[in-house]
């Protein structure tokens, strides 16, 4: 199955050189992996769903090795403020949840380690070619890859119908479904603007084929003013002036609410929204389906929105074992199959031999009996191959979703908020003593 995802192998290509210089970190001082007598205890913190699951299965079949895991909020949410806050204060768990995007900020911030004598080729090669260089900055490895996030397009299948909408095949669609939606029904909308998650209009630049961060030989060059940006911005900006999307916090409780009442009728997302979906909305399973995400030209395209991988913090003395806790999840159909057994999640795993147990496990009548694994497996073919993610992304989404956050009074526009990104990531990096074109 990992033949239709090698177009994307070198999505982050050539980030390599410019992050060397910021990968000098090493590993903790004491690896030792626990016996039977005494096991050795780790922590864990994350926020994807099934993960508790997945812990108890493990604690359940090992003996040498104990996890101890804690919930945290997501990411854009607080999470990477609190894992920075703990790395910061020496009280960090040993493993945490970090996805990509985010993955060069930790590094170049001296947060984790370096895992690489951990990572062997065997393990290595489990993974698709993308997600490992995904996890791979100066050579070296820093977390261990769990999913794959394509973007698709979740919508209510009955309500399509009974507005006479057609599902749309490009952005142009898209519009005209939302004057649809919203014709038939005053309060309803086809989708929501996320004010507060940077990411999804990010993963809709890359299928524009926007490239934001570049890195050439010890540059980086930033430009978030392109063309594809610039198309993005504009698209976005009309629908919300025409109030034909909400805006609402992603996972808030105006958001899940109308999804609740039928006022939202669909959901840019990623192939873990379906699981979203699943462990919000249970009592409407049967009226949900899942699309390709529209396209400028009708051809398919798609961003990647998230995914997440596993790293261990600097301060973390258990190496051995948090890479062997990380390794059985995401290599093991043990491991994938009791985190989708949870019934919240839909991962799509990196290791492309474990997504016919991932198929297997996921119950597909939520949607109908649809092949959702196989659409994933298609939108991630289509994926543009040439956006990288930058050492200054932490500081790109802040500014952009403070200003994101302005949109609904007024206050500034998506060009806005953008340009804003834009000057705040420059002048972060060139504090940094990085050399920046932008």
């Amino acid at each position: 199955m990992s033949r239709s995802w090698n177009r994307t192998s070198h999505v982050i290509v050539g980030a390599a050189t410019a992050l060397a210089v910021l990968t000098a970190c090493g590993g903790g001082d004491d690896n030792a992996k626990g016996s039977q007598d005494k096991p050795v205890t780790i922590t864990f913190w994350g926020w994807a769903k099934g993960s508790k699951e997945v812990v108890d299965a493990f604690n359940a079949s090992h003996k040498d090795i104990r996890v101890k895991f804690e919930e945290i909020p997501s990411g854009n949410a607080g999470g990477y403020a609190k894992i920075s806050n703990a790395v910061k204060a020496d009280n960090a768990p040993d493993l945490v949840s970090i996805e990509y995007p985010m993955l060069p900020e930790f590094v170049s911030q001296g947060s984790v380690q370096d895992i690489s004598p951990y990572v062997t080729d065997d393990v290595k090669k489990k993974f698709l070619p993308q997600a490992v260089e995904l996890t791979t900055l100066g050579g070296k490895n820093w977390a261990v890859p769990f999913d794959a996030s394509p973007q698709v397009f979740y919508y209510r299948k009955d309500l399509f119908e009974k507005y006479d909408v057609e599902v749309p095949k490009t952005w142009d669609d898209f519009r005209k479904a939302a004057e649809k939606v919203k014709k038939a029904d005053k309060k309803a909308r086809i989708g929501t603007f996320f004010p507060d998650d940077p990411t999804t209009f990010q993963a809709m630049a890359w299928q524009a084929g926007a490239q934001w961060f570049k890195a050439e030989g010890d540059t980086w060059k930033i430009n978030t003013t392109d063309a594809a940006t610039t198309k993005v911005s504009t698209y976005w900006q009309g629908l919300l002036d025409d109030d034909l999307v909400h805006n609402n916090a992603s996972f808030s409780p105006e958001w899940t609410n109308s999804l609740k009442n039928g006022s939202t009728v669909g959901y840019l997302g990623a192939s873990w929204g379906a699981g979203v979906l699943t462990g919000t909305l249970p009592e409407q399973s049967g009226r949900w389906a899942v699309a390709p995400m529209p396209s400028w030209d009708g051809k398919p395209a798609s961003g990647m929105l998230g995914g997440s991988t596993f790293a261990v913090t600097k301060g973390s003395k258990k190496t051995e074992a948090a890479v062997e806790f990380a390794t059985w999840m995401t290599t093991t159909e043990d491991g994938i199959k009791s985190r989708i057994a949870s019934g919240t999640s839909s991962a799509f795993p990196a290791a492309a031999e474990l997504r016919p147990a991932a198929k297997k496990a996921f119950d597909a009548t939520y949607f109908g009996g649809q092949d959702i694994y196989r659409l994933f497996e298609d939108s991630g073919a289509s994926i543009g191959r040439d956006w990288t993610w930058g050492p200054g992304t932490g500081t790109t989404n802040t500014v952009i979703k403070d200003q994101f956050g302005k949109i609904a009074n007024g206050g500034a526009t998506i060009a806005d908020a953008v340009k804003a990104g834009h000057e705040a990531t420059v002048s972060e990096l060139k504090k940094r003593g990085l050399k920046v074109e932008g």
